[in-house]
């Protein structure tokens, strides 16, 4: 029994580095298209902005909205051994916030249990700083809406499930114009509604009170 349960651990090992192998000949031919798809949708005002408020697992506060005009792309990257890792980068431009252009968290995977994870110290600009992950004004004092500011992210490094990384990472990042087109669907089905409405109560107008046709001069 002992010498069969070997044999299927090393099946299976053997089995995960076939994947693995797959999977990293295949990044490496997606790889291209990734970034002629990039050169692409950077021309779509606010994409990454819409692609993050219309995940159903992302909630950024009205100061994150502000800051997310400001990214202009957005990278994962697997390390060349897929094993060992991958890092997210946002690229952004000059901005208000902060000083950095380039914000990037680094997944090393050191063993199946241990993940080290870096990322870069955001260098906030005076008052604009989101300490604890609390939006604040330059006074210290705590803004209306006091929710954890998706930016508090990046000095988050103790959590190795990182779910935020892999929602990136297998959602967002393969396909943002899929929340994209998401987005648009429900804001087009909105104004059909309200339309909709518009002309019932238009339709209601034209009777009386009774339920009769008001008859117009």
């Amino acid at each position: 029994m002992v010498g069969d349960k070997g044999k299927k651990l090393k099946i299976n090992e053997a089995a995960s580095d076939k994947v693995l192998q797959v999977e990293q000949k295949y990044n490496e031919i997606r790889k291209p298209i990734y970034e002629k798809r990039n050169d692409i949708i950077k021309f779509i005002p606010d994409l990454w902005l819409t692609a993050f408020m219309s995940h159903p697992a992302f909630l950024l506060t009205e100061e994150d909205q502000k800051i997310f005009k400001y990214l202009s792309s957005l990278e994962v990257e697997d390390f060349k051994d897929v094993k060992s890792g991958y890092s997210i980068t946002f690229n952004f431009k000059p901005n208000p916030y902060f000083e950095d252009t380039k914000l990037t968290k680094t997944f090393t995977f050191l063993d199946e249990e241990t993940t080290k994870i870096s990322a870069t110290p955001i260098k906030w600009k005076d008052g604009k700083g989101i300490p604890d992950g609390v939006a604040r004004e330059k006074n210290g004092s705590k803004r209306s809406h006091a929710e954890e500011s998706f930016f508090s992210w990046f000095s988050d490094i103790d959590d190795i499930q990182d779910e935020v990384a892999e929602l990136i990472k297998e959602d967002l990042w393969t396909n943002p114009l899929n929340f994209i087109k998401f987005f648009s669907n429900d804001s087009d089905e909105e104004a059909f509604d309200e339309e909709e409405d518009d002309e019932e109560e238009d339709d209601d107008d034209d009777y009386d009170d009774e339920g009769e046709i008001e008859l117009l001069p």
